[in-house]
């Protein structure tokens, strides 16, 4: 392997580092308002719900067939199973769907 690549590697592993560890060693005795620990505690969903929600609606050329996976998802996630199974459930109506029409 080419020693610019390596260096590559270090590096970017540093820069990902770093980002991560300098506020956990200095701001680890910070107490936030409980208003701000509630909005942090949110932000993973909330951004894994802007990356996915736009894919939705571009899984086919058929608009409703993205809609329809994520209303199948949404009721099944809402009874509070396992996401597996919302998974499972929704590639299995869209599945079902793909089938027959």
């Amino acid at each position: 392997m080419n020693s610019s690549i390596v260096w590559m590697i270090v590096g970017m592993g540093i820069v990902t580092y770093l980002p991560r560890m300098i506020p956990l060693v200095f701001l680890e005795k910070l107490k936030l308002p409980s208003f701000i620990q509630g909005v942090l505690k949110n932000v993973p969903y909330a951004i894994l719900g802007a990356l996915i929600f736009p894919g939705v609606f571009f899984i086919q050329n058929d608009f409703w067939y993205g809609l329809l996976g994520a209303v199948v998802a949404f009721f099944i996630a809402y009874t509070g199973v396992n996401v597996i199974f919302v998974v499972i459930g929704a590639i299995l109506v869209l599945t079902g769907v793909s089938i027959y029409f």
